[in-house]
């Protein structure tokens, strides 16, 4: 992943979210060790304060647990938690824009709901 320097989203955050993506992936699994900050810095060219901002926003979250002397790992409920947080967050604030700019245009309820499946499903049978 390139981090977006110029994104509105800070680097850290950035940091974290592609932390956050490897643990939904399971490319990262429970219990597992997860890259240090310094590791970190190194693979995405950052300062390791960045990136140790970044694992901090994790644990805040206790998606991410410390073992003192031996660094941070993945929480057993951490793909849970992450989910939750991205539904109630992320999708509440998109379904929200969807909302308000179909109304804007008119689109009815139900046209909308229809919209969402097909694109749902055509999205899932272009995955498997």
């Amino acid at each position: 992943m390139l981090l977006n320097a110029d994104s509105m989203k800070p680097i850290y955050v950035q940091i974290s979210e592609w932390l956050e993506n490897e643990i939904l992936n399971e490319s990262i699994s429970a219990d597992e060790k997860i890259y240090s900050q310094y590791q970190l810095a190194e693979m995405f060219n950052v300062n390791p304060a960045t990136a140790g901002k970044g694992i901090n926003l994790l644990a805040d979250d206790n998606v991410l647990y410390k073992k003192r002397g031996l660094g941070m790992f993945v929480a057993a409920d951490a793909r849970k938690i992450i989910l939750g947080k991205r539904k109630s967050s992320k999708l509440h604030s998109l379904v929200n824009e969807l909302a308000q700019e179909a109304i804007q245009l008119q689109v009815e309820e139900e046209e909308l709901v229809t919209m969402i499946r097909n694109m749902h499903q055509r999205i899932k049978e272009e995955q498997s």
